[in-house]
């Protein structure tokens, strides 16, 4: 889903809502503006406002949760990566390939999942044939004592959960706001600017505080599918934790 266009769409649906209901109010009989018709529309548009604002609450917390879990599980993977190269050089010059293999899957995912160009789409989904050749790097490794053993023991650890993180991000990858959700709020959204411009006064200072309000409205659109794409658009994770990682696999 492309959130410019769609955050556009729903400023503009919004902004012909208003338009709308400029035009409703000239054409309405003096009866229906009287000032009990205006109390009773406002009381309507209270109840449908609230319930707008608690569902856009809603689906602005989900998308953050869900943004915030992702970003977590680059964090976490960052940090293992980075550990289990501390193992490999404590197990000494025989993890050398090991070490270099376990660099070059890093590479791979980090081109992946943060393309050069931002228009590309990130690939969320491991190689799998390189991860198998950086994990049986490992697991072929012969310790000679008590203390290579260990080290092996705990990288293998660490290589399997992060093969179950990679693993969890792409099953993740799946949008997280429900698109029928999203529909019924924009039209609630459209009922509450419709009733607001039947009410408003025909001057220019009502018309822009309504459309004023359209372009919040339609911000927070674009805020809650912008975090639901982490890996892509305006507001994605950083990459900087998986690049401090591929620096100090370097060394």
């Amino acid at each position: 889903m492309n959130t410019t266009l769609t955050a556009l769409f729903v400023f503009g649906f919004l902004i012909g809502t208003v338009l709308l209901g400029m035009g409703l109010r000239r054409v309405l009989p003096e009866d229906h503006l009287s000032t009990e018709s205006k109390d009773v529309v406002k009381l309507a548009m209270g109840l449908v406002a609230t319930m707008a604002a608690l569902v856009l609450g809603l689906l602005v917390s989900s998308a953050k949760g869900a943004y915030d879990t992702k970003r977590s599980e680059v964090i976490q993977m960052a940090a293992k990566i980075a550990f289990l190269d501390r193992l490999l050089t404590v197990y000494g010059p025989e993890a050398a390939q090991a070490r270099a293999q376990v660099r070059n899957t890093l590479e791979e995912a980090v081109r992946q999942m943060w393309p050069a160009e931002a228009r590309l789409p990130a690939l969320l989904a491991p190689n799998t044939q390189a991860g198998n050749v950086a994990y049986a790097a490992i697991q072929h490794l012969a310790p000679n004592d008590d203390e290579q053993r260990s080290a092996k023991a705990q990288a293998m650890t660490l290589a399997t959960d992060l093969g179950q993180l990679r693993s969890l991000l792409v099953a993740q990858s799946v949008a997280s706001i429900s698109i029928p959700m999203l529909i019924i709020l924009v039209s609630w959204l459209a009922i509450i600017f419709l009733g607001f411009s039947v009410l408003a006064p025909p001057n220019a200072t009502a018309i822009v505080a309504l459309m004023i309000s359209a372009l919040a409205v339609s911000g927070a659109i674009f805020l809650i599918l912008e975090l639901d794409q982490p890996f892509g658009g305006l507001i994605r994770i950083s990459n900087e934790p998986m690049l401090n990682a591929l620096h100090q696999l370097a060394k």
